[in-house]
């Protein structure tokens, strides 16, 4: 039998809200052979990881530039455009998350986010202010699924891992969280996640 759960955690990118590069690089790069190129190429998921585990834009940018040259106008958008990746969030989640907090539950957060964009996030969308906290991987170097991530969020908001319920979109991170002892679901929309945290006695 699982513990009861006294702590609930999000992910915040495509949990809270959306994320798509491809929204403002439609238009900057409008063929879609190109742009999936680029993506595969320059502007990589990996190269974006490495800011999220705190790698200054400035440097991120200069080390494409230096290897793609003729591509540098594409290669500064990215974070230049970086606030219409972020479209919307989704008001599911929110209202879930929202309305554990106002029934008292202990609410965080823990996000693979760059800092100076993470900081950009809580503007556009103030209700990220609203839990107890966040551990933001850009501040302390370190990035999910990495078992130590988990371990200093627990430890930093005096979580008991067997007591904790972590929410995110990745199976991998997921499984992270897992590893190091936490609860764990896999995000896939509002109306799984309701039935995920009812059926562990959580009440919405």
């Amino acid at each position: 039998m699982t513990a009861k759960i006294d702590h609930i955690v999000f992910d915040i990118g495509k949990v809270l809200i959306h994320y798509d590069p491809n929204i403002p690089y439609s238009r900057i790069i409008p063929d879609e052979e190109e742009r999936k190129w680029f993506f595969l190429n320059v502007c990589t998921h990996e190269w974006n990881l490495e800011q999220d585990r705190g790698r200054k834009w400035e440097d991120a940018e200069a080390l494409l530039i230096d290897k793609y040259p003729e591509r540098e106008d594409q290669i500064r958008a990215f974070r230049r455009h970086w606030h219409e990746m972020v479209p919307h969030a989704y008001d599911g989640s929110v209202k879930i998350m929202e309305d554990l907090i106002d029934s008292g539950q202990d609410v965080t957060m823990l996000t693979n986010f760059a800092a100076d964009t993470f900081a950009h996030a809580k503007e556009l969308f103030p209700f990220l202010n609203k839990p107890r906290g966040v551990t933001v991987s850009g501040e302390i170097n370190l990035i999910k699924p990495d078992v130590a991530i988990y371990e200093k969020h627990a430890r930093d908001f005096g979580l008991r891992p067997e007591a904790t319920i972590f929410i995110d979109d990745s199976v991998a991170n997921v499984e992270g969280a897992r590893a190091a002892g936490w609860q764990a679901v896999h995000f896939t929309d509002a109306e799984r996640l309701k039935e995920d945290l009812r059926v562990r006695n959580v009440d919405i």
